[in-house]
């Protein structure tokens, strides 16, 4: 019902997959230009059958929706001054056997011209692959790329992160 409500209904594709060996990453979807990427995500899950987990502000893990949030794979994070974020986030990958964290780079739903770089180090401390998923709203394609494993050289990683992304409209692009 799920592959039918996004490719008949919606009219979307999915290109590329997910290799299920890879129990552990970084997953950056770009652009993150509208709230729509949220239920296209959900339903991508729910087509590949591939547990993808999210992180979120820990006071939107209580009462009532906190239960809600955990089965959509979400896992709370204390975002308050003085917290290594990067560090934190590394300690959930350490403690799951399983975690493939999805993430947008711009930090926002705007459109941004640059990326803010905890993603990166993110998979760095964690010592996991990126790896790239772009929602093309004009050609109506979610493309899912190759695992990507950061060498420490941001400045050169990003480069070729981005060209994964060469051409890719987001919604607010249209």
């Amino acid at each position: 019902m799920t592959h039918y409500i996004f490719t008949k209904l919606l009219g979307w594709k999915l290109e590329g997959a997910f290799d299920p060996a890879i129990k552990k990453s970084v997953i950056i979807v770009v652009p993150h230009t509208s709230w729509h990427d949220f239920y296209l995500g959900v339903l991508i899950r729910s087509i590949i059958k591939i547990p993808i987990d999210f992180i979120g502000k820990k006071e939107l893990f209580r009462w009532p929706f906190g239960a809600y949030f955990r089965w959509m794979g979400g896992t709370p994070i204390d975002r308050s001054e003085g917290q290594n974020k990067v560090e934190a986030i590394a300690q959930i990958f350490a403690e799951k056997e399983e975690f493939r964290l999805s993430l947008a780079p711009e930090g926002t739903r705007k459109k941004v011209l640059n990326w803010k770089t905890g993603f990166y180090y993110i998979a760095l401390a964690a010592e996991v692959p990126i790896i790239p998923v772009s929602f093309d709203y004009e050609r109506k394609v979610v493309k899912i790329g190759q695992a990507f494993y950061p060498t420490g050289d941001y400045e050169k990683d990003s480069r070729l992160l981005q060209l994964f992304f060469k051409g890719v409209k987001g919604k607010a692009d249209l």
